[in-house]
């Protein structure tokens, strides 16, 4: 048997944190004196103590390691532990974003923002519509594209998006996906529609969709100071996609704000 101050030398676990275990139930000591409340644990739960401490320096939640240790399921415990990693890696790449996106906007010297005037003739399209909430956007994207996909054959352009102004102003609007289609179907969510003829300032997005709010800001800027915007929905193009490429870096979106050219 191990006094509590030897395995917490063996195990690197301060005593301070395996008395909180303890109390937690995550790891129960091998004996507990009745008298003196004194722990003692067994030299076959130092592996146990270990995983613990590569779960807890994970950031995995206690309620969560304690169904990895108690699981008899090897599947089970490397599923887990598979489903916090792939948070763990969500939450990194959120936070590389985020510093790339600073970084810009911090830069005393930024890379000037190229904005195309381009007027877009009517078009048909095949199309999924309906009212989002911002938060659910990237869910309802996702479904929405690989429907449009399946139920169109024969595509003769990237995909594209039109977000009413209100899901940017109160976080809830409409929105539209759409794919060129020579002769769009009726399939589903799937749809024809026609989207009107409209002058636009497009400018790049290069990167993930995460920091387009940057491209956003400084296209508005363009558009206040060198033409007249009009209070109609933006556009977006996906012209290289997650599907097309797994770099981020490779993703292109054009961003085109509505504006009336005076000539």
């Amino acid at each position: 048997m191990l006094a509590i101050g030897e395995f917490s030398r063996l195990t690197h676990l301060s005593v301070r944190t395996l008395r909180r275990y303890h109390e937690a139930g995550l790891l129960i000591p091998a004996v507990v004196d009745p008298s003196t409340g004194y722990r003692s644990y067994d030299g076959g739960q130092i592996p146990t103590a270990q995983v613990i401490h590569r779960l807890r320096e994970l950031d995995v939640p206690l309620v969560d390691v304690r169904r990895i240790i108690e699981s008899p399921d090897p599947d089970r415990r490397a599923a887990l532990v598979s489903d916090h990693l792939a948070r763990l890696e969500a939450e990194l790449d959120r936070t590389r974003v985020a510093v790339a996106s600073l970084r810009r906007l911090l830069d005393p010297d930024p890379v000037p923002l190229h904005v195309e005037l381009r007027a877009v003739p009517e078009a048909t399209v095949a199309a999924i519509e309906d009212d989002i909430d911002n938060d659910a956007m990237a869910a309802w994207y996702v479904g929405a594209l690989a429907e449009l996909r399946a139920a169109v054959d024969v595509r003769s352009g990237p995909a594209g998006g039109v977000y009413d102004n209100a899901l940017f102003e109160d976080g809830w609007g409409h929105v539209l996906l759409h794919v060129p289609a020579p002769d769009p179907p009726t399939r589903g969510r799937v749809h024809p529609a026609t989207l009107p003829a409209v002058e636009l300032a497009v400018a790049t997005h290069v990167g993930p969709h995460d920091n387009a709010d940057v491209t956003y800001g400084l296209l508005g800027s363009w558009v206040v100071a060198n033409a007249l915007a009009v209070a109609g929905p933006v556009r977006e193009t996906y012209l290289v996609t997650p599907a097309d490429d797994p770099d981020q870096s490779a993703w292109r979106t054009e961003i085109g704000w509505p504006i009336f050219r005076m000539s």
